[in-house]
């Protein structure tokens, strides 16, 4: 396994949205890049990481928000449906947006489908952190990074933060 470079706002590349997985992508090199993402995410360390944020435009996703760091998630080609109307305010970080914390609105609960690191089919209903975890990262995968949702004064202060870090 080796770690991945995670891309950082404002990278124009976090703006690419993802492509899908096919049957025929289902091959030992995207188990790697699987395994790769996780020993990234764990190493960062962020509970969840979209491909797009480490330059992979494919709609995978990588979760873990258990505090043990032992229950992996895979989404391939993930989707939700919001069980309810209700959103709530929840702190959001990204790991391509480092030393930022906002509050970000999502909804409550949702159902996921998608398909497993085999490509096996799943669904589940979830609530909580694991459902703001998913929409942030479902986000990624079509080209929204969380600061899309701050007012525009906000974004410029985080632009200017981060471009000052990268130039030091």
């Amino acid at each position: 396994m080796s770690l991945l470079t995670i891309l950082e706002y404002p990278d124009p590349r976090l703006r690419i949205k993802a492509t899908p997985l096919t049957e025929a992508d289902f091959t030992p090199a995207l188990q790697q890049q699987i395994d790769d993402m996780f020993e990234t995410m764990y190493d960062a360390p962020g509970i969840g990481l979209a491909a797009t944020q480490v330059d992979f435009h494919r709609q995978l996703i990588v979760i873990d928000v258990s505090e043990e760091k032992n229950q992996p998630l895979v989404l391939i080609n993930p989707e939700f449906t919001p069980l309810d109307p209700a959103c709530e305010l929840m702190q959001e970080g990204c790991l391509s947006v480092p030393e930022y914390y906002a509050d970000v609105e999502r909804y409550i609960r949702i159902q996921v489908k998608g398909l497993d690191r085999h490509g096996k089919p799943l669904s589940f209903e979830c609530d909580g952190l694991l459902a703001h975890c998913v929409q942030h990262e479902i986000d990624h995968l079509k080209g929204i990074v969380f600061v899309d949702y701050l007012s525009r004064l906000k974004q410029d202060r985080v632009r200017k933060k981060l471009m000052k870090r990268l130039k030091a």
